[in-house]
């Protein structure tokens, strides 16, 4: 069986340094590795929609933002399927059919949309599209016969309702879809990078992201104001790392050789800490690292971006393209689940053949 990756990004806003560690970076090793034979990249626009219904300009600004950024990481069409997932109306044809395997129950049991809509105030008016997003996910999933979908553990329970949705299908109708595996990040700090303020997620709405559209001063401006230990008042004071922004980017981001690079006085992170903990080193030589770090980091996808920002006409034709390939393969898949619940009528010549001889044998 092949081996086929989805994965995606909602077109809220610009993808920051959160989305990075967790998702953009892995696909892009992925993606070089030659260990699958497709990978579909979706910019998830319709399920944007569920809680964006009312402001359909921030969803059709934001693709290409999201867009930008993908290829500036280094996503690249020729090898990755990039995508909008509106473009494609067998998701949504899939999502109706794959609506009657799942109960109202179960839905509203499930702990990501319960966080998610508790996160967005949804409890007393949820809108159907929002609750029924982990069905919108399993027509993704499936359409592609993805068998691996990178995510986070806080998407676990989205991985194992699609699975739940398979098992029945198939269990009903026959085998005709793919059971997916989720794929979690190997680094633990990346499945949630922190906001600069400290908070345990960055937010547009908080204003505590940064970006990796930045400029090198705006980010140097986030990292200097971070989020540290608000008991550590003087250099004197013992750090604590716990809850401590700084040194959680630096898990994310720190390598032995940046210290060569960027403060020799140590060896290693391990070695940055203990002096933090035990007092004598300031916040401000810390972030000042950070800085060096990150803005290595992102420098080559400042500089692609800028050049990416010259050809916009082509990137919205990779964006087609994209889509059109991204719509052959779903439509190879409607076409089996069609034959699979018998409502392929046109397709299928035995149905109109034993449908026209019962009906002549009747009438002589």
């Amino acid at each position: 069986m092949s081996k086929i990756i989805l994965t995606g990004d909602r077109p809220t806003g610009k993808l920051h340094l959160g989305h990075y560690v967790g998702s953009l970076k892995r696909r892009v090793e992925l993606q070089n590795s030659g260990e699958y034979d497709k990978i579909f990249i979706m910019i998830a626009d319709a399920q944007a929609l569920t809680d964006n219904a009312d402001n359909p300009e921030k969803i059709r600004q934001n693709i290409i933002e999201v867009a930008l950024d993908y290829l500036s990481c280094g996503l690249d069409p020729a090898k990755s399927t990039l995508f909008i997932q509106s473009q494609i109306q067998e998701l949504t044809e899939l999502s109706f059919y794959y609506m009657n395997l799942v109960t109202l129950s179960r839905l509203e049991r499930n702990p990501t949309v319960k966080t998610e809509i508790k996160m967005r105030n949804f409890e007393t008016s949820i809108p159907v599209g929002f609750l029924t997003y982990p069905i919108s996910q399993a027509a993704d999933i499936t359409a592609f016969k993805a068998t691996t979908v990178p995510v986070g553990e806080d998407q676990l329970p989205m991985i194992e309702q699609c699975r739940e949705i398979v098992r029945r299908f198939n269990f009903i109708y026959g085998d005709t879809l793919v059971e997916p595996e989720a794929l979690i990040p190997q680094n633990e700090v990346c499945c949630r990078l922190p906001g600069t303020d400290g908070k345990a997620k960055m937010s547009k709405s908080l204003g505590n992201c940064i970006y990796l559209s930045d400029s090198a001063d705006e980010v140097r401006t986030k990292i200097m104001s971070m989020f540290t230990d608000p008991n550590h008042l003087k250099i004197t004071d013992p750090g604590s790392l716990e809850g401590n922004a700084v040194f959680t980017y630096l898990d994310a981001f720190c390598r032995d050789e940046h210290f060569e690079r960027f403060l020799p006085e140590y060896a290693n992170l391990d070695e940055l800490k203990g002096h933090y903990q035990r007092g004598g080193l300031g916040d401000v030589k810390v972030k000042k690292f950070l800085n060096a770090i990150v803005q290595e980091e992102l420098e080559p996808i400042r500089a692609r971006r800028k050049e990416l920002e010259k050809q916009i006409p082509e990137i919205y034709d990779i964006l087609k393209k994209g889509s059109e390939v991204a719509r052959a393969a779903a439509a190879d898949t409607m076409s089996e689940v069609k034959a699979a619940m018998k409502i392929n009528y046109f397709d299928d010549a035995a149905l109109i053949a034993e449908q026209a001889a019962r009906f002549a044998e009747k009438s002589e």
